[in-house]
C-alpha cells in the first residue's frame, strides 16, 4: 500500500519518507524509533549529572527569583535561577521565549525536563519543558519515539503518519510466521503486539517483549536464508586446483616484514583449502591493520602463478586504486610481471574497454576493483579465485554473483568487524572462518583518550600541532543533517566551524554519505595525498580510504556510536611509522556510557573489545546506540542481542534439520517470508 495512501502524506513528505527506504505503509511500520524519550523521575539537582539520561533530566523546583531577557547573536534568551526542595541551586535558559518574563513569578513550583550542559563549568538546564505535578505524574515512565529523520521531516510528523499506518496494518493483521513450539520454547510475544508495541510502548517491559520478537525474528530469517542459500549451493568438487608455488613464497620471503604467527596460520588453511578436493569459501576475520591485505596479494599471486585469473572486489573506487597501486609496487620490486588490472565505476569509457579487453584475454591474471568487477560487460578469461574486502558491505547475493564470474571459482572474503567466534560462526554461516588476532610487531599502539566537549578546544590545538609536523587528521561526526531532538555535531556545518578554529593556512574539508559519488571520491583523494590536511567526515572513512600520514582521529558524540564501530574508525589511525592519537569526546555524563567508552582507554584489541561489550550491555541497553549496523538489521544488534541470535540460529537449524527446504505445510508461509528477506535484504548492496 503506497505511504500516499495516509492521510496528511502529499507528494513532499512522501518523497522525504522515500529519502529514508519508506515507500509503502508496511515500511513505516518496519521503520522502527531508533530511540524513546523515555519520562523519568524528577531528580535533585545535586544528582542531575550523574542521572542526566541523552542529556535529557526532570527536576521538580521553585522559581528562585526573576526571569532575566537579554539578547545573544540575535537571540533572545530568558534565564532565571530555580531551587530544588535540598536547596540547591541550577540555571535555566530557553531561548526565543520572551514572555516567560511575563508567566514566570519567584516562588512557583514546578517540573522542569529539559537538556542538561555545562557552559563554563556551571550546570545549566536548556529550553525545558515545564510540567504540573499532576501532568508529570500521568507521563512518567511513559516512553515517546523518536525516529532517525532526514532534513525536512519532523518527528511529529513521522508519529502521526506511523499511528495511521498501524491502525491500516491492523486491519490485515500480519500472519505468524514463527511456530508456535519456537515461540514457547524462546517466550516470544506474536509477531502483531510487536509491530504495534515497538512504536508506542506503554511501558518498559512491552518495550523489551516487542523488542526481543522483532529482533529474534530478524536473526531467524537471516539465519534461514544464509543457509538455504548454502543448501542450494553445496560445496561442489575442486575445477582449479592451486598448489603453493616456490615463487610465492619467494616473494613473501623477501617482504620487507615478517608475517605474524596469525597471518601464517590463514595463509596454510587457505593453502589447503585451495588445493584440496572441494573449493574454498573462507573468511578471514581479522582486526583493523593485522595483515589480512597481505594473505590476499598471496593468494592471488599464487592463483596468477597457476596461470589463472583472480580478482578482488573493495568498497570504495579510491581503496581499490590504492591496493592497486600498492600491488604493481610490490611486484616491480620484485620481478613479478603478472599483469594486473584496476577496474572502477568512474574509469573513462576507453580505458574501461582497453580493460574489459585485457580482463576478457586473459592478459590481466590479477584484477582489483570496486562492484564494477561484477558489471555484466565484463568477461573473465579463466577466473579461479574471487576475493570481498570488507565482506558484510556486499550483500551475500552479489559474493554469490562475483563467483559466478567464473566457473566456480574459490571464494576468500575479509572482515575487520570484530566480532566474537561463536557469533561469527553464524553470522558467517557458509564460510569456513580464519581469524587473524595479532597485529605486526612494528605497529605502534594507538594513545586513546575519552574525555567531555571542555577538551574540545585543546584537541583543535592538538590536532594543529600534528598538522604543522605534517601529519593529518579526521573529524568523526555522526550526522550529516539536523534532525529535531539530536543533540548531534552536523558534519556540514562542523566543516566550516573546524575551517575558522584553525588557522587560514590549515585546509579543512567534508565528507558524507550524501555526497555525490565523484564529489567524495575527490576529497578522498585530494585527503589522501595530503592536500587536505583534516577531514570533518561521518562514517564513509570507515573502509574508504588508507592514509597512513594521518595521525589523530577525533570521534565528536562518541557515545552516539557502538564500540565496534568506534573501533573501526580508530582503525583509520595509526597505520603509519608515526605515534597516532584517538580523541573520543562524550556528549553525556552519565556514567554507564562513560565505562563504555573506557574500554577504548583500556585495549585496541577489537575481539576483546566486543567481548567486554558483551559483558558490559544488560538487556536495557539498546537506546540510540547501534553497534553492528553494517550488517542491515533494522533493530537487532549481534552485539547487544547475542543471546537472541544464538536461539534464533538454533531454532533454524532444528526446522532445516526436518524440512531443508521448507516445503511442508506448515512452513509455506515461512518459506514466502525467507524469499521476501533474501530479496529485500541480502541482495541489496551496501556501499
Amino acid at each position: 500500500m503506497d505511504i500516499k495512501t495516509l492521510k496528511g502524506i502529499g507528494e513532499k513528505t512522501a518523497a522525504l519518507l522515500n529519502r529514508l527506504s519508506v515507500y509503502t505503509v508496511e515500511d513505516l511500520v518496519g521503520f522502527y524509533p531508533r530511540d524513546y524519550d523515555v519520562y523519568e523521575k524528577p531528580v535533585f539537582i545535586r544528582d542531575m549529572q550523574e542521572c542526566a539520561e541523552n542529556g535529557i533530566v526532570a527536576a521538580d523546583v521553585v522559581i528562585a527569583g526573576k526571569v532575566e531577557v537579554y539578547k545573544a547573536s540575535r537571540v533572545s534568551i530568558a534565564a532565571v535561577t530555580v531551587r530544588d526542595l535540598n536547596g540547591d541551586s541550577l540555571n535555566v535558559k530557553w531561548f526565543n521565549m520572551p514572555f516567560l518574563a511575563h508567566t514566570l513569578r519567584a516562588g512557583m513550583r514546578c517540573i522542569l525536563r529539559g537538556t542538561l550542559s555545562v557552559k563554563q563549568g556551571v550546570l545549566v538546564l536548556e529550553q525545558p519543558k515545564m510540567y504540573t505535578h499532576a501532568e508529570y505524574s500521568a507521563l512518567m515512565g511513559s516512553m515517546q519515539p523518536i525516529y532517525p529523520l532526514t532534513k525536512g521531516l519532523s518527528n511529529k510528523t513521522v508519529t502521526k503518519a506511523v499511528r495511521q499506518a498501524l491502525e491500516k496494518y491492523n486491519v490485515s493483521l500480519e500472519m505468524e510466521f514463527i511456530p508456535r513450539e519456537i515461540r514457547e520454547k524462546n517466550n516470544l510475544s506474536e509477531h502483531n503486539f510487536a509491530a504495534v508495541n515497538i512504536h508506542f510502548p506503554k511501558s518498559m517491559d512491552e518495550y523489551m517483549q516487542a523488542r526481543k520478537r522483532l529482533a529474534f525474528e530478524e536473526f531467524f530469517l537471516f539465519v534461514l536464508a544464509v543457509r538455504t542459500l548454502k543448501t542450494s549451493n553445496e560445496r561442489r568438487s575442486n575445477g582449479y586446483p592451486i598448489p603453493n608455488d616456490s615463487r610465492t613464497d619467494a616473494f613473501a620471503a623477501g617482504l620487507p616484514f615478517s608475517l605474524t604467527n596469525a597471518q601464517q596460520r590463514a595463509w596454510k588453511e587457505i593453502v589447503q583449502d585451495m588445493s584440496g578436493g572441494t573449493l574454498m569459501s573462507r573468511l578471514i576475520q581479522g582486526d583493523v591493520g593485522s595483515g589480512k591485505t597481505i594473505i590476499a596479494v598471496l593468494a592471488m599471486l599464487n592463483t596468477a602463478f597457476a596461470g589463472y585469473q583472480a580478482a578482488m572486489m573493495v568498497p570504495t573506487e579510491v581503496l581499490a586504486k590504492q591496493q592497486y597501486e600498492s600491488v604493481c609496487k610490490m611486484f616491480e620490486m620484485h620481478g613479478i610481471n603478472t599483469g594486473v588490472s584496476l577496474l572502477t565505476g568512474s574509469m573513462a569509457a576507453a580505458k574501461k574497454r582497453r580493460e574489459y579487453e585485457r580482463i576478457a584475454s586473459g592478459e590481466a591474471g590479477i584484477i582489483i576493483g570496486t562492484h564494477a568487477l561484477i558489471q555484466e560487460k565484463v568477461q573473465y578469461h579463466n577466473l579461479a579465485l574471487v576475493i570481498t574486502d570488507e565482506q558484510h558491505r556486499f550483500g551475500v547475493n552479489q559474493r554469490k554473483e562475483f563467483s559466478q564470474k567464473g566457473r566456480e571459482p574459490h571464494v576468500l572474503v575479509m572482515s575487520a568487524t570484530p566480532i566474537p567466534r561463536t557469533l561469527a560462526i553464524i553470522i558467517y554461516g557458509d564460510l569456513d572462518i580464519s581469524v587473524i588476532d595479532e597485529l605486526p610487531a612494528d605497529r605502534l599502539p594507538v594513545r586513546n583518550c575519552v574525555v567531555d566537549s571542555s577538551y574540545r578546544q585543546r584537541a583543535y590545538r592538538f590536532i594543529e600541532q600534528q598538522v604543522r609536523q605534517g601529519r593529518q587528521a579526521y573529524v568523526i561526526c555522526p550526522m550529516v543533517e539536523d534532525s529535531e531532538q539530536l543533540e548531534a555535531e552536523n558534519v556540514t556545518d562542523y566543516a566550516q566551524k573546524l575551517q575558522k578554529e584553525l588557522p587560514g593556512d590549515i585546509r579543512a574539508a567534508c565528507l558524507h554519505g550524501k555526497m555525490k559519488s565523484s564529489e567524495k571520491q575527490a576529497v578522498m583523494e585530494a585527503f589522501s595525498k595530503g592536500e587536505i590536511n583534516v577531514l570533518a567526515a561521518t562514517t564513509v572513512v570507515e573502509v574508504g580510504v588508507n592514509v597512513p600520514n594521518a595521525t589523530v582521529m577525533m570521534v565528536e558524540n562518541a557515545d552516539r556510536f557502538g564500540l565496534a564501530q568506534l573501533h573501526q574508525l580508530r582503525g583509520r589511525v595509526g597505520r603509519g611509522s608515526f605515534q597516532s592519537y584517538c580523541i573520543f569526546i562524550s556528549g553525556t555524563k552519565n556514567k554507564k556510557t562513560r565505562e563504555r567508552l573506557e574500554i577504548l582507554n583500556k585495549t585496541n584489541d577489537g575481539f576483546k573489545i566486543a567481548e567486554e561489550d558483551l559483558r558490559l550491555r544488560g538487556p536495557g541497553d539498546f537506546f540510540g546506540v547501534r553497534q553492528s549496523g553494517d550488517f542491515d538489521f533494522g533493530i537487532a544488534d549481534i552485539y547487544a542481542d547475542s543471546n537472541t541470535l544464538k536461539a534464533a540460529a538454533e531454532a533454524a537449524g532444528q526446522i532445516l534439520e526436518k524440512d531443508a527446504l521448507l516445503e511442508a505445510e506448515e512452513h509455506i508461509y515461512l518459506k514466502k517470508k525467507v524469499s521476501e528477506y533474501t530479496l529485500k535484504c541480502l541482495e541489496r548492496l551496501n556501499l
